[in-house]
């Protein structure tokens, strides 16, 4: 890492004072950092504080003579390994997802050809709003990466997601992207399961649950970016497919473990779909209709246990996680669960929580033979992106 460089945007928010830490760490580990200050963000740090901990000249104005004939924008731009956002606010995601170049950051941005890891911060408002939600797609879209944002109590006195993620959190990100050539699991294969599945009661009706599958496409998505070979076999969902992702379309229980063991041998296998326990032991051959003699009566058979049956297979993947949504007594749930599965982690959480089922943020308890490590709530995608970090060091 003594040879990487690290281009920091430091945006406008309360939350710049932890750039201050951030680049301390950077610079510890021997990673080189060049700094461009916003005006706004030099309202909460000064030039001189993050010059002096950086080690480097402090860039802030687009129309320099000095910068532009020393370093011009441009060759800042691309002076990097990893241009870094942080924190970022919701100005600095609308200008860089709609192409804005306006200020020294923006054009910076949008003229860079290197990697761009952004940190977000801002009220949780703002981050809820459609705009930033649709500014973040877009930039996701686009290849930039993120680190949080974390969900606590803000500056502004409110509470909720839209706190910038902690510096270790944002360092280790930034770790794992100077290194992602790499690729820690590249040569690896993992097979992922998200969404429901749905049991057909006759031709019109199914059985089925409210998951969204976006949690296990999430996680599809960053084991494919770490260099895995994914393939991710899916309930009915209207989700995208990943990027670099083999999709497999699925209904039933039956069509998901069929597809599962079709994609063996693999080294990892996740299982995060909400898999319907049962089904119909018998499917009409026609729509049900009313007869005014009281509900048909259905006799349900138990589906196949896929999470155990990839745990006991002959081609068993090295690691095998299964996913644990509970009501209550979560964690003793999960801990019962990777008993009788025989797999090597259950990764648990409590859907009665409002937004976690369907929404886009979860928090998580990892429960394995040595205990329980409890994650604070984050979007899934930051979710994913630690829970595939974890099983790269599996097989490192």
């Amino acid at each position: 890492m003594s040879e990487k460089r690290i281009l920091l945007i430091v945006g406008g928010g309360i939350a710049a004072y932890k750039t201050l830490e951030l680049t301390r760490l950077l610079r510890k580990a021997g990673i080189a950092v060049r700094p461009i200050l916003t005006k706004a963000g030099a309202e909460f740090v000064t030039p001189l504080s993050l010059s002096a901990l950086a080690e480097d000249k402090v860039y802030s104005e687009l129309f320099s003579l000095t910068d532009e004939a020393e370093m011009g924008h441009i060759e800042l731009s691309r002076s990097a390994d990893l241009v870094v956002v942080a924190p970022a606010t919701a100005d600095l995601m609308a200008k860089a997802a709609n192409g804005l170049a306006g200020d020294l950051a923006s054009t910076t941005l949008l003229a860079t050809d290197k990697p761009v890891l952004m940190a977000p911060a801002m009220n949780v408002r703002m981050w809820e709003h459609p705009a930033t939600q649709r500014n973040l797609k877009t930039l996701q879209g686009d290849g930039v990466t993120f680190v949080g944002p974390d969900e606590g109590a803000m500056a502004c006195g409110e509470f909720g997601a839209g706190r910038m993620a902690e510096p270790q959190a944002i360092f280790e990100a930034i770790l794992a992207a100077l290194s992602g050539a790499a690729k820690p699991l590249a040569g690896r294969r993992a097979i992922v399961t998200a969404g429901p599945t749905a049991e057909p009661v006759d031709p019109v009706r199914v059985l089925t649950n409210r998951s969204s599958g976006k949690q296990g496409f999430a996680i599809a998505a960053a084991l494919a970016e770490l260099g895995c070979e994914v393939t991710l076999v899916a309930g009915p969902v209207s989700v995208p497919t990943p990027k670099g992702v083999r999709r497999v379309d699925v209904e039933t229980a039956r069509e998901m473990l069929a597809a599962c063991e079709a994609a063996l041998p693999a080294d990892i296998a996740v299982c995060v779909a909400a898999v319907s326990d049962w089904r119909p032991e018998h499917v009409a051959a026609t729509k049900t209709k009313k007869t005014g003699d009281g509900p048909p009566v259905l006799t349900l058979v138990e589906n196949p246990d896929i999470l155990a049956t990839l745990s006991r297979s002959a081609a068993r993947p090295k690691l095998v996680v299964g996913f644990a949504a509970e009501t209550h007594e979560v964690e003793a749930y999960a801990q019962g669960k990777l008993t009788r599965k025989g797999c090597d982690w259950i990764v648990a959480n409590d859907v009665s929580i409002a937004g976690t089922m369907g929404g886009d943020d979860n928090a998580v308890a990892i429960v394995t033979a040595g205990g329980i490590e409890r994650w604070d709530r984050a979007p899934k995608a930051e979710v994913a992106r630690r829970l595939a970090q974890r099983m790269a060091k599996e097989f490192s």
